[in-house]
C-alpha cells in the first residue's frame, strides 16, 4: 500500500486511514491501518467506491484532528468530472463518524451508485506488529447480521465478546455479500441539477468488558467540537512565551495532543480517572514511565495529570511477586493492556512489571508534586504506595543487595527495562551488549531523586523523622558509590551501565543528560557532563543524540543507538539547567524548537540521528509514534528550562 496513513486519535480509541479516508485492512508496514479500541481492531476496511470504482483524490486528507478529502472519479482532461464527493472522517469514544457529500457538477440531473465496503477483522495490535510472531486462537466464531440501517459485527472466543456497529442516514438501499466476510452498503443516489445529496456513517466499537451506554455523536463536526472543547481546555491559563512564538506554537501543539491522548484508569477506591497514555499508534494504554515523564513535564502547567497518574499507578502496584508479569512487591507497572491476547496469557502485558524505573520515578512525581502544589493529602493517602516502592527498591530492587537498581533480561517480555529498552540499546562503544544483571546510569540517579523527595515527604508531611534520615543516608551513600563505579576518567563521562560483573559498559550516551536532571552527579562531574554532550559527535543540531557518533555501536536510524528522542532531550535540558549551563540548555531547546517548526510544531516519538549540517530538515524514524505523550510535553519541559529565550 502506498497511501500514508493519517492517525485521529481521541483518548482510548484512534483511526489510521489513507490518503483517500479508506482503510485497506493489509497486514504488515510500520502501522496497520484501522479503527483500533483498546488495542482490538474494530474496523479493518472501510473502503469507498463510486460507480463500483475507486475515486481518486484531488485533495488527499492532511494530518490533522479530522479527516477531510475531496474525491473524483478518475478521468481525463477532456472530460470534467461529473461530481464531486467531499469526504470528512472523526473519531470519539470508540466511535468513527464519517460525512460523505457528494456534488452534481452537471446542469442535468444524474444518478450515482455510492457503496461502503466495511469489514471487522477484531485483529488484536500485537498481532498487527511487524515481528514474526503469530498466536494461536481456537474456537473463533465470527457472525454478521444485516440491520435495517447498517450492519453489525461480532466477534466471540470462550468468554471474550465484542461487535462493531455500522449504522447509515439515510439507510442503505441493500448490504451485499462480498465472498470475503466483508460487507458492502450501498445506495443510490438521484442528483438533480448541481445539487448535492449527503450520508453520515456511524460506527460503534464495543470492545471487550465495555458496560457503559455508548452514543456515537450526530457528526464529525459534534466530535470535532468536543475534541476543540477539550483542547481548549488544557490550553487554558497556560502563559506561552510571547518572545519566541516557535517554542509557544510547540507548547500549544503538544498541549493539544495531550487532551486527546487522555486514556481512563482507576484509582485505588474504585475512582475514574483519565491519564496520559504513551503514544498512538502502537501504544494508546498506560505506560508506567511514560505517564510518569509527561506528568513531570507537565506539572508546572497542568499538575492534573499528576493528580490523576499517581493514583492510577497506585492502583496497579504490584503486592506479589508473578514470573510472567515480574511483578514484585510494591513494584510500578510498566504496561497495561485491555486485548483478547493479554486477557488470554498469550503475551504478558495484561499487568506488566518490566520498567526498573517506572518505581523510582513515581517517588520523584509524588515529591514534586506534593512541593509544586502543597497537596498533602495526596502524600497521606498514598503513603502506603510510597514506602511498599521504597521497600521495592531496597530490597527487589537490588538496592540493598548489588547496591544499585538491577534489572535482568525477560525472556517473555523486555530484555533491556531501562527506558532504552530494545534488545541491543545497552551495549559498549563497539555494539557488545552487556551481559547478565544489569545497572543502569539512568535509573540510578532516578533511585538517588526518590530517595531524597521521599526523604522530604516523610520529614515534612508524614512527620517520620527516623525514615526520612534513613532514606537520606541511602542516597548520600549512593551517590558516592555511583561516582566511584560509574565515572570513566579516561573519557570524563560516566559509563552508560555496569554489567553483571560490575564491569563499565562503556558507550558514550545521553543517559548521563538524566543524571543532570536527578542531581546524582557532583558539580564538576555534572559541568563536564553538560558540556560533552554539546560535542559534534553528540549534538546534532535537532538534538543529543541517545549514543554519540564515532562509535561503532552508533547507527543513526537505530531506535536507541543514536537517534534523538524529544523527551530525552528535554530531562537533558532541565539538567543543564539545574547545573547551570544555561547556554547548553538554550542551544538544545533551539535544536528541539525548530525540529517541530519543521514538522508542523509536533515533535514525534523519535528522529533519526543525522546532522543538521548535512539535512536542512530532521529525518523520520520510520517506525516512530506520530502523536506520543512524553514528546507532547517535552515542549512544557523546555520553557521550564529557559523561559522564553
Amino acid at each position: 500500500m502506498t497511501d500514508r496513513h493519517h492517525l485521529l486519535v481521541h483518548g482510548a480509541t484512534f483511526a489510521a486511514v489513507g490518503d483517500r479516508g479508506d482503510i485497506s485492512g493489509v497486514r504488515g508496514g510500520n502501522s496497520p491501518d484501522g479503527l483500533f479500541v483498546r488495542d482490538a481492531r474494530h474496523l479493518s476496511r472501510w473502503q469507498l467506491t463510486v460507480d463500483g470504482a475507486l475515486p481518486e483524490a484531488l485533495t488527499p486528507v492532511a494530518d490533522g484532528d479530522a479527516a477531510r478529502c475531496v474525491l473524483v472519479p478518475r478521468g481525463g482532461r477532456q472530460e470534467p468530472p461529473a461530481h464531486t464527493l467531499f469526504r470528512e472522517q472523526a473519531v470519539g469514544d470508540s466511535s468513527f463518524v464519517e460525512s460523505l457529500r457528494v456534488t452534481n457538477n452537471r446542469p442535468v440531473p444524474t444518478t450515482v451508485r455510492l457503496a461502503i465496503t466495511a469489514d471487522a477483522d477484531f485483529t488484536d495490535q500485537f498481532e498487527l506488529r511487524s515481528d514474526h510472531r503469530t498466536y494461536t486462537k481456537t474456537g473463533v466464531v465470527r457472525s454478521r447480521q444485516v440491520l435495517d440501517d447498517g450492519v453489525e459485527f461480532s466477534y466471540r472466543r470462550g468468554e471474550w465478546r465484542s461487535c462493531t456497529t455500522i449504522t447509515a442516514d439515510p439507510a442503505p438501499d441493500g448490504v451485499e455479500e462480498t465472498g470475503t466476510g466483508a460487507r458492502r452498503l450501498v445506495w443510490t443516489l438521484d442528483l438533480e441539477p448541481h445539487g448535492t445529496a449527503e450520508l453520515i456513517l456511524r460506527v460503534m466499537a464495543r470492545p471487550h468488558g465495555e458496560k457503559r451506554a455508548l452514543r456515537v455523536p450526530r457528526s464529525p463536526a459534534a466530535l470535532n467540537e468536543q475534541l476543540l472543547s477539550l483542547e481548549g481546555e488544557f490550553m487554558e491559563g497556560v502563559a506561552f512565551p510571547t518572545g519566541w512564538p516557535e517554542l509557544a506554537a510547540a507548547c500549544a501543539r503538544g498541549l493539544a495532543d495531550l487532551a486527546a491522548l487522555q486514556v481512563p484508569a482507576t484509582g485505588p477506591d474504585g475512582e475514574d480517572l483519565r491519564v496520559p497514555a504513551a503514544g498512538a499508534p502502537w501504544f494508546l494504554t498506560l505506560l508506567g514511565r511514560d505517564a510518569l515523564l509527561t506528568s513531570l513535564f507537565a506539572l508546572p502547567y497542568r499538575p492534573r495529570l499528576a493528580a490523576a497518574t499517581l493514583p492510577a499507578l497506585a492502583a496497579t502496584q504490584a503486592v506479589e511477586t508473578g514470573a510472567t508479569s515480574v511483578a514484585q512487591p510494591g513494584k510500578i507497572v510498566h504496561e497495561v493492556r485491555h486485548g483478547e491476547l493479554a486477557h488470554f496469557g498469550q503475551v504478558p502485558f495484561a499487568r506488566y512489571y518490566g520498567s526498573i524505573d517506572a518505581t523510582p520515578l513515581f517517588l520523584v512525581l509524588l515529591g514534586a508534586y506534593v512541593e509544586r502544589t502543597g497537596d498533602t493529602a495526596l502524600a497521606r493517602r498514598l503513603e502506603p504506595h510510597a514506602r511498599a516502592g521504597i521497600g521495592w527498591m531496597l530490597d527487589h530492587g537490588g538496592l540493598t543487595s548489588r547496591g544499585y537498581l538491577v534489572y535482568r533480561a525477560d525472556r517473555g517480555g523486555l530484555a533491556n527495562q531501562n527506558w532504552k529498552d530494545s534488545p541491543g540499546a545497552i551495549c559498549s562503544a563497539d555494539g557488545t551488549r552487556a551481559t547478565g544483571p544489569v545497572m543502569a546510569a539512568g535509573a540510578q540517579g532516578y533511585a538517588y531523586d526518590a530517595l531524597r523527595r521521599t526523604a522530604w515527604i516523610a520529614r515534612t508531611v508524614w512527620e517520620d523523622q527516623t525514615y526520612a534520615a534513613l532514606l537520606e543516608q541511602a542516597a548520600a551513600d549512593l551517590r558516592d558509590r555511583f561516582q566511584r563505579d560509574f565515572w570513566m576518567r579516561e573519557h570524563s563521562f560516566p559509563a552508560l551501565a555496569l554489567d553483571g560483573n560490575g564491569r563499565q559498559v562503556d558507550a558514550l550516551a545521553s543517559d548521563a543528560g538524566h543524571l543532570l536532571w536527578s542531581g546524582l552527579l557532583d558539580k564538576e562531574y555534572g559541568e563536564l557532563v553538560g558540556r560533552r554532550l554539546l560535542e559534534p559527535d553528540f549534538f546534532s543540531g535537532w538534538g543529543v543524540r541517545t549514543l554519540a557518533a564515532g562509535q561503532a555501536a552508533y547507527h543513526p536510524l537505530s531506535y536507541h543507538r543514536g537517534s534523538v528522542w524529544p523527551h530525552d532531550n528535554a530531562l537533558i535540558t532541565l539538567g543543564l539547567a539545574r547545573y547551570g549551563l544555561h547556554d547548553e540548555a538554550r542551544t538544545v531547546a533551539h535544536a528541539l524548537v525548530d525540529a517541530a517548526t519543521a514538522t508542523g510544531h509536533r515533535l514525534p516519538e523519535v528522529i533519526a540521528g543525522y546532522g543538521r549540517g548535512t539535512h536542512a530538515e530532521p529525518v523520520p524514524y520510520p517506525h516512530a509514534c506520530v502523536r506520543e505523550s512524553r514528546s507532547a510535553a517535552a515542549p512544557l519541559a523546555l520553557l521550564t528550562a529557559v523561559g522564553g529565550a
